[in-house]
């Protein structure tokens, strides 16, 4: 009889996801089963992707479909965090391999003072609170603020800035909480100040994030014509033909800074070559200080300085949105200095650089927060054609039945989600969403999100 191959995933986003779907494809006698500690699977594109970008979010579709397809052999443990309610050497009994493809839940910080004052947050936070994700329901945000600060201009940056921009009735169709939605139609911003260290041609954002940003219906945005004095590095960086993002960006702002000013109840402004240098206030954050930058340099590797001249603007509530970082388990190795595990395409390595067998990564946790949803397939491709190798090399998996995980997990005494109770509650949120003109209503809290599930 052919030995069955018994594989487990932590993480149920897109890397999880695309992984298992190759693994299931590739192989013949292997069955995935994939852990998350939320309820809810998809992992960012539920909980990350931005409540009014419905298309993005149907990929969802796609990944509903690679359960269906794999029924027989793909399984759902949703709400089961592995390191808590199952340790890494307690999984090994079950499984012959072990992906890690838990994201990066952790954020990087800006390290100058006055950074532990109160309303000066991480766009991790808003960005969770606003998509429903229950570790953020709890959160609050100054929302009576006039002067909102977000330091960065990658996407997660424009996607904080365009939310806090929109009306109610342009976020309306979209499927942000509706908690979320009371809060932000009843705000008092008036000025969003987005500060990037570097200037437009080494913008992080695609140019559709920033076109969004220019067709705005209630809030007019602001760049200084100076910023768009370029070096000679700067326009060999800009018209390398490689370069065609930085090309479709500067296009972008070209456009806005020919486009005459409406009067607008909000404004947007975007100011380049900031440094952050220091936050003040007694208790809560009331203005922030930043040093003026300068780049030097050879194209594509320019150095950034920055000079004596500081600037003051009022800010009451800021938001960080300079990069995410993943988070250790324990038993697993971890890469401090990187975020990652540290792996070789995908195979997970000791100290000495040697791969342990068994245990493979996937996703950002494999190479860091770069990339778009896409990114994660061939990414995860690479892993899973490790995994095909070393399949015959495997060790042993003493408990290697479907039955025995199932079992165990019954002695925890937790309730466990699994796919057909995901659709349920799947379903009850896009009913939900319909009565109220929008794709979705979430359940927001684990608790609400297991009563949901008859």
């Amino acid at each position: 009889m052919t030995q069955k191959f018994r594989i487990a995933i932590i993480g149920s986003g897109p890397s999880g996801l695309y992984a298992a779907d190759s693994l299931l494809k590739q192989t013949t006698h292997t069955s995935v089963d994939i852990f998350d500690r939320l309820p809810t699977p998809y992992g960012l594109l539920r909980t990350g992707v931005a409540p009014d970008h419905q298309k993005l979010k149907s990929v969802e579709n796609y990944f509903e479909k690679i359960f269906i397809k794999h029924d027989s052999n793909l399984n759902f443990f949703g709400n089961v965090t592995i390191g808590r309610d199952i340790s890494i050497e307690t999984l090994k009994q079950f499984y012959h391999a072990i992906i890690f493809a838990y994201g990066s839940e952790g954020v990087n910080k800006l390290n100058i003072p006055g950074e532990n004052l109160k309303n000066c947050h991480s766009a991790r936070e808003f960005i969770g609170w606003y998509n429903g994700h229950p570790d953020y329901q709890n959160q609050t945000f100054n929302l009576n603020a006039s002067e909102v600060g977000i330091i960065g201009i990658g996407n997660v940056a424009v996607d904080v800035a365009r939310i806090l921009a929109k009306t109610e009735q342009e976020l309306a169709s979209s499927d942000i909480t509706q908690s979320a939605l009371n809060k932000l139609k009843n705000s008092n911003i008036k000025n969003i100040h987005m500060f990037v260290r570097r200037g437009p041609v080494q913008a992080k954002c695609t140019n559709l994030e920033l076109q969004e940003l220019a067709h705005l219906n209630d809030c007019q945005i602001h760049l200084n014509q100076n910023d768009f004095k370029l070096s000679t590095s700067d326009l060999a960086e800009l018209n390398d033909p490689s370069n065609r993002k930085a090309q479709k960006n500067l296009k972008v702002f070209e456009d806005i800074l020919k486009t005459p000013k409406q009067t607008k109840s909000k404004n947007l402004y975007i100011h380049f070559f900031h440094i952050s240098n220091k936050l003040e206030g007694s208790e809560h954050i009331n203005k922030i200080y930043l040093n003026q930058s300068k780049l030097m340099g050879d194209p594509f590797n320019q150095t950034l300085t920055k000079t004596e001249h500081v600037k003051k603007y009022p800010c009451q509530l800021l938001f960080r949105s300079i990069g995410y970082k993943g988070k250790p388990l324990e038993n697993v190795p971890f890469d401090v200095n990187k975020g990652v595990i540290p792996n070789i395409k995908g195979r997970v390595i000791d100290k000495h650089q040697k791969p342990i067998l068994g245990l493979y990564t996937a996703g950002w946790i494999k190479r860091g927060p770069q990339g778009v949803i896409g990114t994660n397939k061939p990414c995860s491709n690479e892993t899973v054609m490790q995994i095909v190798e070393d399949l015959d090399k495997l060790p042993e998996c003493p408990k290697p039945k479907i039955e025995d995980i199932e079992t165990h997990i019954k002695t925890l005494n937790i309730q466990v989600v699994r796919f057909k109770d995901w659709l349920e509650i799947n379903k009850k949120e896009k009913l939900a969403g319909q009565k109220a003109g929008k794709p979705r209503e979430k359940f927001t809290t684990v608790a609400d999100l297991l009563s949901a599930i008859n």
